[in-house]
């Protein structure tokens, strides 16, 4: 029975993880880079739950902080897109410091509310089929299934270097990432949480 809770919360929270596309997109840009990696795949396994639980009122200050923070973003990436002319090794020049690279992870990881309701709503409302310790083992698979989702997507990323390394891959990435982050911050602004 253990085997079977981990394994739906694996399953589960891979599901979950996946669909979540701006902490992603920064993290397979990072790992396309070979920039602190392993720190952005460790920031993006944490977490605040706790704090969204105890005061409700922050899951509004994240949606509004995240929709400013990801029509940044996505203005940011058009810009790229828009202007063109980096392949990899351009772009392994301008990463940004540790520091910068850090925030901007936490910024994807703790101010975007979507992954306080997939965590906490979605994942925590399939865990109530579980009785009593049974919970831990779903929470368990999910949280693996995080672990290598991120491990993946952030090391992995090097296999996609000779693709990145033409400039005209990282416009059609940075142009998808703009896009996507354009309308998240519109979603994120238009729907309450």
């Amino acid at each position: 029975m253990w085997i079977a809770a981990a394994l739906a919360g694996l399953f589960a929270g891979a599901g979950l993880i996946i669909a979540i596309g701006a902490q992603n997109a920064f993290v397979l840009r990072q790992g396309l880079q070979r920039r602190y990696v392993g720190m952005v795949v460790l920031a993006c396994m944490g977490g605040m739950g706790a704090l969204v639980l105890q005061w409700p009122l922050l899951l509004q200050v994240l949606r509004f902080g995240g929709a400013a923070f990801l029509l940044c973003y996505g203005l940011q990436a058009g810009l790229r897109a828009w202007r063109g002319g980096s392949a990899l090794a351009a772009a392994d020049a301008s990463g940004g410091s540790r520091r910068q690279v850090l925030l901007a992870c936490l910024a994807f990881t703790l101010i975007n509310p979507h992954v306080y309701l997939d965590t906490m709503v979605l994942l925590g409302s399939l865990s109530t089929r579980y009785p009593g310790d049974l919970r831990w083992a779903f929470a368990a698979g999910a949280c693996v299934a995080s672990v290598l989702w991120f491990c993946g997507l952030g090391f992995g990323a090097r296999l996609l270097q000779p693709v990145f390394r033409n400039a005209a891959a990282w416009r059609v990435l940075d142009a998808g990432v703009a896009v996507f982050m354009l309308c998240l911050a519109l979603l994120l602004l238009l729907r309450p949480l």
